[in-house]
């Protein structure tokens, strides 16, 4: 089907140009592959949806359909499960007719359908169980396409060329649906059905089945993702890529601490979290990565990355550890304007689909963030911290270094201490702050910001790197470079409050912009300047205010921008939106000046807007519109969820209202002036601290305290609470 030209003025908006079905999408996720089922398992064709098997950002199958005798089964039930590479879906056969007789009353046959995600292939497992009185012939019939789409043209864009489908190859136990792309490369849908069909041909495979009373039939189908330049993909059997799914699950859960509650409904989204968390997280070459969602973000990023991580270090360090690696590995050494490249920056993203090779869009490995750089100094550093990880530290010094160097001099666009960003690339992104709208940054008129902008978060973000490596640094023998960090950061905290206050705003304004006015809107991105420690004490009292007043708080959560600035729109999605990461940050910026109640708030508040959403799964953002009686959040229609930053904002809200602090070097645990919010009353943690030394608490909540019991504790642990 034709796609119609749409003009928007932002490049990278997504689309949104037709209306959803009512229920959510079923995610299954493992490594670079992704799908998107609808409740039966299936991939509808009737509309241009999202839904597909996706590998590295390419749609391999673009609809499948299963039949019984011509219908489509009844829906019973379904859930996913393996930190959510498994879908497993309950159905059963409808009345089916011949003429006015019917041969096979509904509910006779039982159809268990279970999909799963594994190396680059989708697994599909057919259990059809025969629970009537007479035997019963019946016509399996499933369906099959491969249009191709890259993720962007799902997400609106349009191409002028399209690579060409080939001939498809038809074997009795085999479809290959083939595809020469405009990049050079073969892509392949490769389907295989065990036992062999009865009929097999282009787009359709047929199984003719005598079931007796009682019987039980199996059938498989195998769909791998195959383009030449990668390993094909190791097709094994179903019940062999289930037992390695499971084997890695429990490996990830032996290396991470345990969090559980006296709330079961805390514990549902503590452990959605964590599934969702392992489904997004990639191992790649340099460790496991967090990509940042599904379905646009299915791939590396480096600030969702690094402050997934940072949400998450308490609970599991080897992310941060992985993140890490990766964006040393990745970053840049050269100076390159179309990638919006220069030396010692950090990576923004990462795409390999065709229209990122043919360089249809500037994403195929791409700079272009302002506050990945200094964020992987806090990434760094926080790490030393809860892990005193030597060798590794020592290992991405240089990169430290280098991204350091970066900061002080290309980051520094017009040489005046701050960090700002203008884009260089041609389609680059305009706006290279965490808000990359292109409508985000703007003065108290409305009129968007001229470049170089320099945002109030990221002055933070450099201020927080700088101070905490300051400390790396003198540790690991560097006494010079410590007290040269030391000093820049004390410096930068001075100059940022004669520049960014804002008296009439009561609060930092938004951003500089290119003739240094201030920005003086009203923005969440002041809780981050909370969070980074920059904000004075004397302001951070009214920033707080202002935050949990009305303006901002929704019921739900802080919104992106206050109500009455002049963008102001809940249904934005910079403007005026909800986001679980974004409230977390701003939490723990709280707790930090001894706000702990509004911490606990916001933590209230994401918690509850989490029990009106599918699966407890916080999506990426929400709608900030105001609570309402007993109704839920509204959704906004194009969210990925999962996303990794909200999955991992629990565990930092937590740590927020705990104060929990870890210091792997002296083996010591901190809560400062912890709090429990009133719907938890106990809480137990396992394992913190590991890998390596570790203890077991039991937290117990009273009314303005919280007791703390050491259940277990290795030799050298020390736990203090510190008021």
């Amino acid at each position: 089907m034709a796609r119609k030209k749409i003009q928007v003025d932002d490049k990278w908006y997504v689309l949104a140009t037709f209306a959803h079905p009512e229920e959510q999408p079923q995610v299954l996720k493992h490594d670079e592959t992704f799908a998107m089922f609808d409740r039966f398992g299936d991939i509808a064709a009737l509309a241009p949806g999202q839904e597909g098997l996706y590998h590295n950002d390419t749609r391999y199958l673009s609809h499948q359909e299963l039949t019984i005798d011509g219908a489509r089964p009844l829906f019973l039930g379904s859930f996913a499960e393996e930190a959510g590479s498994l879908l497993a879906i309950d159905l059963m056969n409808p009345d089916v007719t011949v003429g006015d007789r019917l041969v096979l009353p509904k509910g006779t046959l039982h159809i268990f359908r279970a999909k799963l995600l594994w190396d680059g292939a989708c697994y599909e497992h057919l259990r059809i169980n025969h629970h009537g009185q007479d035997s019963a012939t019946v016509r399996v019939e499933i369906t099959f396409e491969a249009d191709f789409v890259d993720l962007f043209e799902i997400r609106g864009m349009q191409r002028e060329r399209h690579g060409s489908r080939l001939p498809p190859e038809v074997t009795p136990d085999e479809l290959v649906l083939p595809y020469q792309g405009l990049d050079g490369l073969r892509r392949r849908t490769r389907v295989r059905f065990d036992p062999r069909p009865h009929r097999i041909d282009a787009n359709r495979a047929l199984f003719e089945l005598l079931l007796d009373a009682g019987s039980e039939l199996h059938l498989y189908c195998t769909v791998a993702c195959e383009c030449e330049g990668e390993p094909l993909p190791e097709v094994r059997s179903y019940a062999a890529a289930l037992h390695a799914s499971r084997t890695g699950r429990r490996q990830q859960d032996r290396t991470r601490c345990r969090v559980d509650t006296s709330n079961p409904l805390v514990n549902l989204w503590l452990e959605r979290s964590v599934s969702d968390l392992a489904m997004l997280t990639t191992e790649l070459p340099t460790g496991p990565y967090p990509f940042a969602g599904v379905p646009w973000y299915s791939t590396t990023f480096g600030r969702d990355g690094i402050l997934t991580a940072m949400e998450y270090i308490w609970v599991d360090p080897s992310l941060a550890r992985g993140v890490l690696a990766h964006l040393a590995a990745t970053q840049s050494t050269e100076t390159d304007p179309a990638r919006d490249a220069e030396p010692g920056k950090i990576l923004h993203e990462a795409r390999a689909s065709e229209m990122a090779r043919t360089r249809e869009i500037p994403f195929g490995r791409y700079y272009g963030t302002v506050d990945a750089t200094p964020l992987f100094l806090v990434l760094a550093a926080a790490y030393w911290r809860r892990t005193a990880d030597e060798a590794f530290l020592r290992r991405i010094w240089p990169n430290l270094l280098a991204a350091l160097q970066w900061i002080d001099s290309c980051g520094d666009v017009d040489g005046d201490g701050f960090v700002e960003y203008v884009r260089k690339s041609r389609d680059g992104l305009t706006q290279q702050g965490w808000k990359d709208s292109q409508d985000s940054v703007f003065h108290a008129d409305g009129v968007l910001a001229d470049a170089p902008i320099a945002l109030c978060e990221v002055q933070g973000y450099v201020y927080q790197g700088k101070q905490m490596l300051a400390e790396v640094a003198q540790a690991l023998g560097d006494g010079a470079l410590a007290h040269r960090l030391a000093t820049e950061a004390r410096s930068l905290k001075a100059r940022f409050q004669e520049r960014f206050w804002c008296e009439p705003l009561g609060a930092y304004a938004l951003a500089l912009d290119g003739d240094k006015r201030q920005c003086q809107v009203l923005s969440s991105n002041v809780g981050h300047c909370l969070w980074s420690g920059i904000a004075a004490p004397e302001h951070a009292q009214r920033i707080v205010d202002s935050l949990m007043g009305p303006a901002f708080f929704s019921g739900w959560g802080v919104r992106t921008i206050a109500e009455g600035e002049p963008r102001y729109n809940p249904m934005s999605y910079h403007n005026g939106s909800i986001w679980p990461h974004d409230n977390a940050l701003a939490a723990a910026g709280m707790a930090r000046y001894g706000r702990t109640e509004d911490a606990m708030r916001l933590m209230g508040a994401l918690f509850e807007a989490s029990l009106h959403f599918d699966l407890h799964r916080l999506p990426e953002l929400f709608c900030g519109f105001k609570r309402r009686g007993s109704g839920g959040p509204t959704l906004y229609p194009v969210a990925c969820a999962p996303q990794a930053w909200a999955a991992a904002a629990p565990f930092a809200l937590l740590q927020a209202c705990l104060g929990l602090d870890w210091c792997a070097a002296s083996r010591e645990l901190k809560l400062r002036t912890p709090r429990l919010p009133a719907f938890i009353d106990w809480l137990r943690i396992e394992q913190l601290g590991s890998p390596g030394a570790s203890c077991d608490l039991l937290l117990q909540r009273h009314e303005r305290s919280v007791g703390v019991e050491v259940l277990r504790k290795d030799a050298g642990v020390r736990v203090s609470v510190v008021a």
